[in-house]
């Protein structure tokens, strides 16, 4: 499809207005540290419990589908960096339309997530000081992350850098000790073998699928690198390091402390879901004081995705402005922050918290619900968007190709059939199959909004 008939296509660049502040230490530690988020320290543990130690299995196969949309969407954002990312791509491969129902999806989605994870975070510290009102919590989290997000984005990208550094180190010590806890050489501990392994699919295939379901969206965050990488010295280049790593990344982290979980814990153990699954295995091993440096580490992950999904919320909204497709006022920047923008996703996020206390059966539980399978809407437009750019490039910018889709077009359309295979087992299970439906609707509605002003922006 050509450029002429889609509209005006986004600039190769949106960030003209923005600041380069994010140094390549930066770029790689948030790359690094990104694919360890709060899905997986504090969701995990419904997904073991659902499959036992076949979670191992449903990690491998979304693992997979997850390198493969990061291979495409670095493909895209290599040759043509934006903090709009998968949106501007999107625009520029299918029309206005899709840029604005991608960007909009996710940007509710984001803004959502950071008041989900201001609440869990919340619940840890009032655990410590009970005492303490939990929505207080809260809101210090939300004044301290939007006040990072106001100021510089290098400000952005040392909390990012120390975070993740944090969260790299501790569960590289996890599966240092797992592994020799497993080998039988950790004093004080006694290997437990393949003891706990034995009941391979304790719930069958149903208990597989929903383990598969709840390691697909334990993935969701791993786009933020390419969205930051457009504020980045080299963009190019960081994009591709990251991209290109993804692989060993995924497996080291995901599946690598997945398989030391199970092994070491009995996956019927109350404790995998009442601790979470890290605190159950460290205090298998009666490390002292293990579990609660742990807790502290899912703390310090759900306070990295907060200050992460601020970010990633008002880029998406300032990329979407500048295509024209949102409030004007959005799109303000001063000192290379889009100030506004920051302001408006955290008082999204805030009201989402307020609305768990004042609304939680109704509208809250509605909200939440709209937004389940946005990363899987987010995904297919990824894969439809490299299918269409990748030909052009080919065609007219052949050295725009720094990363490469691997097997192009077989796995493309690999990844498309796996994320196709997911909303199926989606419509399969009742919990799950409102949030399709609920996510399905908000999508048709943006889609109509977006074409509807792509009509009338091409009768203008």
């Amino acid at each position: 499809m050509s450029s002429t008939t889609t509209g005006t296509p986004p600039k190769s660049t949106d960030d003209v207005s923005l600041s380069h502040g994010l140094k390549q230490r930066h770029l790689s530690m948030i790359a690094l540290g990104g694919v360890i988020g709060a899905g997986l320290f504090v969701g995990s543990g419904a997904g073991i419990a659902a499959a036992g130690p076949s979670i191992v299995v449903a990690y491998t196969l979304s693992g997979l589908l997850v390198m493969l949309v990061m291979r495409m969407l670095g493909e895209m954002s290599a040759a043509h960096p934006s903090s709009g990312s998968f949106s501007a791509h999107a625009e520029r491969a299918i029309g206005p339309w899709a840029g604005f129902t991608a960007g909009w999806s996710f940007w509710v989605l984001l803004c959502t997530a950071v008041g989900l994870e201001g609440i869990g975070a919340a619940q840890i510290v009032h655990g410590w000081l009970p005492g303490t009102p939990e929505w207080a919590w809260v809101a210090l989290f939300m004044v301290v992350f939007c006040g990072t997000n106001l100021a510089a984005v290098k400000n952005f990208g040392e909390f990012e850098f120390w975070f993740a550094a944090l969260k790299v180190g501790a569960i590289s010590l996890f599966l240092v000790l797992g592994v020799l806890a497993i080998a039988g050489v950790l004093p004080g501990t006694d290997s437990p073998g393949t003891s706990h392994l034995t009941d391979f699919l304790p719930n069958g295939g149903d208990g597989l699928i929903i383990g598969l379901l709840a390691s697909v969206f334990a993935y969701g965050g791993l786009e933020t690198v390419t969205i930051a990488a457009a504020e980045s010295e080299n963009p190019v280049k960081g994009v591709a390091s990251a991209v290109r790593t993804a692989m060993w990344r995924i497996a080291l982290f995901y599946i690598g402390s997945m398989a030391v979980i199970v092994t070491l814990v009995p996956w019927d153990s109350e404790e995998v879901v009442e601790k979470g699954p890290y605190v159950a295995a460290l205090d298998e091993l009666g490390i002292p004081g293990a579990g609660q440096l742990m807790n502290v580490v899912v703390l310090v992950a759900l306070l990295s995705a907060m200050n992460a999904n601020i970010y990633g919320a008002s880029r998406i909204a300032y990329s979407l402005v500048e295509r024209g497709q949102g409030p004007k006022a959005l799109g303000r920047v001063s000192g290379g922050v889009p100030r506004i923008a920051v302001l408006v996703s955290s008082l999204f996020g805030f009201a989402c918290v307020l609305l768990s206390y004042w609304r939680p059966d109704d509208v809250f539980s509605w909200l939440l619900n709209m937004i389940g399978a946005v990363i899987l809407v987010v995904w297919i437009f990824i894969a439809v968007s490299q299918l269409r750019l990748r030909r052009r490039l080919e065609r007219e910018a052949p050295e725009k190709l720094v990363v490469r889709m691997w097997a192009f077009p077989w796995l493309t359309w690999v990844a498309l059939a796996g994320m196709a295979a997911v909303f199926v087992l989606m419509a399969r299970e009742p919990d799950t199959r409102v949030q399709l439906y609920s996510t399905g609707g908000m999508t048709l509605v943006l889609a109509a909004v977006g074409y509807a002003w792509q009509r009338a922006r091409a009768r203008g």
